[in-house]
């Protein structure tokens, strides 16, 4: 089993980054490269959880998202070709006085079989820093979008707002 930590600091705050972890919208892949389209589906959505399966290259496995903490969330594997046992992550946010936001991100990988097991101990070893640089890219990405999305709402509405 392969438990990694990651910790970053943002400029997006814990909503923002709630927002994106939570977007289940097509180009997911932008904001997440292990997550594609051809993968994704969304079973459930509610207004603080879901159950979404998303994945790619072959591996895919079924989340159970719950963000019901608002600095928290938490991504329990619930079925997957490949993970099993204690697999997911938890992403910790804690919210700076200086408007930034600390992001502790615990990924688990625990192999339901060879392949899993086997990819598993690639994960813990070789492919951290693989894995760390897709996290970083994960969060530049939310806070560019975020950052894009507050400069729209900032720009003098053109039309009138629908009725």
């Amino acid at each position: 089993m392969a438990t990694l930590h990651f910790k970053q600091t943002t400029t997006a705050t814990p909503e923002q980054f709630v927002a994106g972890i939570t977007d289940f919208g097509p180009g997911r892949k932008e904001l997440f490269g292990n997550s594609t389209d051809d993968y994704l589906e969304v079973h459930d959505l509610g207004p603080q959880s879901a159950d979404v399966t998303e994945g790619s290259a072959g591996i895919w496995e079924r989340l159970h998202y719950d963000w019901s903490d608002p600095n928290r969330i938490v991504l329990t594997t619930t079925d997957s070709n490949t993970w099993g046992g204690h697999s997911g992550h938890t992403y910790t946010l804690t919210p700076r006085p200086d408007g930034t936001t600390e992001i502790d991100a615990v990924v688990v990988r625990e192999g339901k079989n060879l392949k899993g097991r086997l990819l598993g101990l690639v994960v813990g070893s070789i492919g951290k820093g693989m894995l760390a640089k897709a996290f970083e890219k994960s969060v530049k990405a939310i806070e560019a979008r975020s950052s894009a999305a507050g400069a729209a709402n900032s720009k003098p509405r053109t039309t009138a707002p629908s009725s």
